[in-house]
């Protein structure tokens, strides 16, 4: 196929919609992913059969789980990526909610030796977010009854390319919040830089902060 035709081919859109993971006990499985404040979409039974699906606040995707629904050994789903905008509240809502979830943790670097941590394989684990705050750098993990493990990533300025340039999104009014409250730290900065004078302009400013910082693009200054 020539250059000129794989350009002339509609695109077909491909959403991830569904994750699948693999539980012993179905009810048990469904009284946690309801004590996470997931949504319950749907709860189909049959003889041999039943499926329930959960939706996280604010996720495009959706889980499901139940009988006869995967072979796939329960507890053997890991690294299952949950991201937020704010490591610190994520883990305050779950251990609210009387989950069990690790302490904040980032990075550290390589480990040669290999490591027994069922995320980041390979890599140190150092107590605490990153200490400035990066995106995708800031972490805490937690399981489910049968061991399927998620982890929390902190995402708040996304890599170039990422993201559609020409659209902003925001799944929920918390992730919009969260988003005014690091323009507005942000501009204090600005505003401070330029003689503390007041900016009229903030308007302007805030929205060119929160679209740049969605889609990778440099920060205004």
């Amino acid at each position: 196929m020539t250059a000129a035709n794989e350009g002339a081919r509609a695109r077909v859109d491909m959403k991830l919609e569904i994750v699948v993971i693999p539980v012993s006990d179905v009810d048990r499985a469904k009284l946690f992913y309801a004590k996470l404040g997931w949504r319950l979409d749907a709860d189909f039974a049959a003889p041999d059969w039943r499926v329930i699906q959960f939706t996280p606040p604010g996720s495009p995707s959706s889980v499901i789980f139940g009988k006869n629904v995967t072979a796939a050994a329960p507890g053997s789903a890991q690294g299952l990526y949950l991201i937020v905008s704010d490591i610190a509240a994520a883990r305050d809502d779950l251990l609210g909610r009387g989950v069990k979830v690790s302490e904040a943790f980032h990075d550290g670097g390589d480990v040669h030796n290999g490591t027994d941590e069922p995320y980041l394989s390979g890599r140190r684990r150092v107590s605490g977010p990153d200490p400035e705050r990066q995106s995708y750098r800031s972490y805490a993990s937690f399981s489910d009854p049968d061991g399927n493990g998620w982890l929390l990533q902190e995402i708040t300025t996304r890599l170039p390319g990422r993201v559609d340039t020409g659209a902003t999104t925001f799944n929920s009014s918390t992730e919009l919040a969260s988003a005014l409250r690091r323009a507005a730290a942000a501009h204090g900065e600005h505003e401070k830089r330029n003689g503390g004078q007041h900016d009229e302009n903030w308007p302007d400013w805030y929205a060119e902060y929160i679209v740049n910082e969605q889609a990778g693009k440099p920060l205004p200054s």
